[in-house]
């Protein structure tokens, strides 16, 4: 059955999101087409912006994140740091909302060992997994539409599902950091961050310092007193000067 040029390209960028650099010979392979229609592929979709065309190939865009699966092997080290300071934050019988991504999913684990008697509500499947390994936890997941990549879950019924809930605090990862405000490369999950902020009492940023003065897709709150930072390098001036400002309080990770 022929594949439409729609689909194959459609499958070329999903291949990128899993692999950040691919050949021009691989994908003809795996698409089952000729190494020139891959390459007429890669034009039409470089000239786009969904794609960066390279010698005998093409990579991934600078503001196409890598899948999660991907990301947990970056910044094993910085993230960890981030993770157990975060965790001094967390009382034994808190009620927390817990975002998804790489660092949170750190963050879930060393709670499970650390704390006990938490209730947590989040959208991500593997955080729920990580907290429910301790019994003495309650978690609970919201409805929606799951993003298998991502492996969370977003969309109108997880919004409202919020809105039943309020917590003591916000756990949430960011793609990016500016002036401006924590941001997400995702505009579903962007909506639910910004919904978890509103609907808990303070909000606990937790990113590593590759995300500062990067601007994301979806901006998903600002800062203020009510925002806290926890990061592995203290921000550079720029930033940091906003986040004095608003009366942001910066908690550095240091090795």
């Amino acid at each position: 059955m022929k594949v439409s040029k729609s689909d194959r390209q459609a499958r070329i960028v999903a291949e990128l999101r899993a692999a950040p650099a691919l050949r021009v010979n691989d994908l003809a392979e795996k698409l089952d087409v000729s190494t020139e229609t891959v390459r007429r592929d890669l034009t039409e979709l470089s000239e786009r912006g969904l794609i960066n065309r390279t010698y005998g190939g093409a990579t991934r865009p600078l503001s196409l994140e890598p899948a999660i699966a991907e990301r947990e092997q970056m910044m094993v080290a910085e993230r960890e740091r981030i993770a157990n300071a975060a965790v001094a934050l967390v009382e034994d019988n808190d009620i927390l909302m817990i975002g998804g991504g790489a660092t949170t999913l750190h963050f879930a684990r060393r709670l499970s060992a650390e704390r006990n008697h938490l209730t947590i509500i989040t959208h991500a499947f593997s955080i729920a997994v990580a907290l429910a390994s301790n019994p003495l936890h309650k978690v609970l997941m919201l409805p929606g539409q799951y993003d298998g990549r991502e492996g969370l879950i977003s969309g109108p019924d997880t919004i409202d599902a919020l809105q039943k809930y309020r917590a003591s605090k916000a756990f949430l990862g960011a793609s990016g950091l500016t002036v401006e405000g924590p941001s997400d490369a995702g505009v579903g999950p962007g909506l639910i961050y910004g919904a978890m902020m509103r609907r808990s009492s303070e909000t606990v940023i937790l990113a590593d310092n590759t995300k500062f003065g990067r601007s994301s897709l979806a901006v998903y709150g600002t800062w203020s007193e009510n925002v806290l930072l926890v990061t592995d390098q203290t921000p550079e001036r720029g930033l940091a000067d906003v986040l004095e400002e608003s009366g942001t309080e910066i908690i550095v990770a240091h090795a």
